[in-house]
């Protein structure tokens, strides 16, 4: 079962070969990831090819038109707000895709001295705020759908377009999956004329939520650490940096499915149990 969490998180820690020569410690892992929704695999080199390493051991990445894997680090030239120094808010990546990727991976491979700290948030928990304080904000947002682009070139050229609600219920209600990223909101938004003072009073309600300091968790990555998490569930952010002439923060990242995380986490369960 979920557990949920806000600035209190006690972040779980993993050293990376553990998790990638021992089952019980990579069974642990994935347990983990998807009971809390976050866990940080520590020790890994310091260099390009961890994360595909990492890939390996569940299976496969997924490959979007950003590549097999992509370098967060600012450019002179960027074509996505990550790409710079500034500040980034809460959010989830992709909700441009039907099919948001399930898992993200971000590896730390050089850190700023100054600033760039990481900020997570556990959407769920949020979402269940929300609908207790709130039920007519959580209604509008859980039925709403938004509008999300993202045109430009890097894996390859794209121009992709889809339609959103900002918290995915399933038939119960109960929030399944958070699709926020203010980045890739489009201008569009073909909804009712009087709806639209409702739609952005209940996601300025959600967005205060996730800001609040009760339930965002400060941290910050060192070189080595690699930080797995659910991305239909945890929206993260980075406090700002200041650019230099080189590089002072580069971030390897890399997504999968919940589909190949939990093939990997049956198969893992076989051989535990089999071995106990």
């Amino acid at each position: 079962e979920r557990q949920y969490w806000g600035s209190d998180l006690q972040l779980p820690e993993i050293p990376f070969e553990e998790i990638m020569y021992n089952d019980e410690s990579a069974y642990k892992w994935l347990c983990t990831l998807k009971k809390l929704g976050i866990v940080l695999l520590t020790g890994a080199a310091t260099q390009q090819g961890e994360l595909v390493k990492l890939g390996h051991r569940i299976g496969f990445l997924r490959l979007t038109f950003y590549g097999p894997t992509w370098q967060v680090q600012d450019k002179a030239d960027a074509n996505n707000v990550a790409y710079t120094s500034g500040k980034l808010c809460f959010h989830t990546d992709y909700p441009v895709l039907q099919q948001p990727p399930g898992v993200q991976f971000l590896h730390c491979i050089k850190q700023t001295a100054a600033g760039g700290e990481s900020e997570v948030v556990d959407g769920f928990h949020v979402s269940n705020k929300l609908k207790k304080q709130n039920p007519q904000a959580y209604q509008i947002l859980s039925s709403t759908a938004v509008d999300y682009t993202d045109v430009g070139v890097d894996y390859c050229d794209f121009a992709v377009q889809c339609k959103q609600r900002i918290i995915d219920v399933d038939s119960r209600g109960q929030a399944v999956r958070i699709n926020y990223n203010n980045a890739t909101r489009d201008t569009v938004f073909d909804i009712p004329a009087e709806k639209v003072r409702p739609f952005y009073a209940a996601l300025k309600e959600f967005v205060d939520l996730l800001n609040s300091a009760e339930h965002k968790f400060t941290y910050k990555l060192k070189p080595g650490d690699i930080v797995t998490f659910d991305n239909w569930r945890v929206l993260h952010g980075r406090q700002s940096y200041l650019s230099g002439s080189e590089v002072t923060r580069h971030l390897e990242g890399a997504y999968a499915d919940w589909d190949v995380v939990m093939s990997r986490l049956r198969l893992l369960r076989k051989r535990v149990l089999n071995r106990d």
